[in-house]
Parts: structure tokens; sequence; C-alpha cells
């Protein structure tokens, strides 16, 4: 059974004909897209991040691989905690007569937004096994501030 073949006038009057339109552009525009790595994201000075939020602080942590603790810098700006640092590396492999040596050279800076300016003093950060770990304190107010709100029937 062959369906009947679309008119400009049926087509107006079918009501999925802009959802059509849209699906058809969006598999025109497809090859056009540029090709997202996220795995690139190291690469590209970025750093993948984990933050987690306890009662009383903000955890952050950070996988580095081949970066120096020394390498690495912690601040606090404003209502952010701020992480970067370098990557520095180099490998040489020599076989026969065969010599390689291959470097890499990177930067990276990521920017975490708090809801509050946290005190210095009360920010630490611990490197170990190529993983940094940063808990940053809120503020005893904050803490405190937290109402539990009962849920009931309305009316």
């Amino acid at each position: 059974m062959r369906l009947p073949a679309l008119t400009p006038r049926t087509r107006e009057l079918d009501p999925f004909e802009p959802f059509r339109r849209q699906f058809e552009d969006m598999f025109a525009d497809l090859g056009r897209w540029p090709a997202m790595d996220w795995s690139a994201a190291s690469k590209n000075g970025l750093a993948a991040l984990d933050v987690a939020e306890t009662k009383d602080a903000i955890e952050i942590s950070t996988e580095l691989p081949g970066v120096a603790e020394s390498d690495i810098q912690v601040a606090v700006e404003g209502n952010a905690v701020v992480i970067s640092g370098e990557k520095k590396s180099e490998t040489e492999a020599q076989e026969k007569a065969w010599r390689v040596v291959e470097r890499s050279y990177g930067s990276f800076r990521r920017v975490v937004p708090l809801s509050f300016a946290p005190d210095a003093d009360k920010v630490t950060a611990a490197f170990d096994k190529g993983v940094l770990h940063v808990k940053v304190e809120k503020p005893v107010e904050l803490v405190a501030k937290k109402v539990t709100i009962p849920v009931g029937k309305t009316g």
C-alpha cells in the first residue's frame, strides 16, 4: 500500500509538519556540527572536577595524573575556589636505532563558584596519588541557617 503524497495544501494542514521540518533540519545540520570529544577535556586545559556538598562543607576533588604537587595552586577569589596548575611531562624511549622523545605541557584553571564567601583559613587541600582533595568549610551561620519545612495537606 502506498501512502498519498503530501501536497503543499495538505502539508499546511498536517499537525506534524513543524516537527517533521525540525527533524529534517536537525539531520541536515548533523554533518556540519563539530565533533565533540568529551574525553579531550583535560587536553584542552580542563581538569575534571567532582564537587559534593555535605552538611558543613563543600568538597572538591580532581584527578591530576602526571602533575607534580609543586605545580598546583589552590586559591580563594571572592566567592570562588580556583584550582590551577601546569602539567609538564617528558618521556624518552631508546631501542636499537630508534630514539623517541615525547613532551607535553599544558596548564589548567578551574573556578568553583560558591554561594558564600569562604574563609581562606578554613580551606584545606591535600594531594594524594594524583588526586587533589579540597575541603571548604561553610560559615557557621550558613550551617545553622538550615530550616526543615514540614510537609502536610493543603486546605
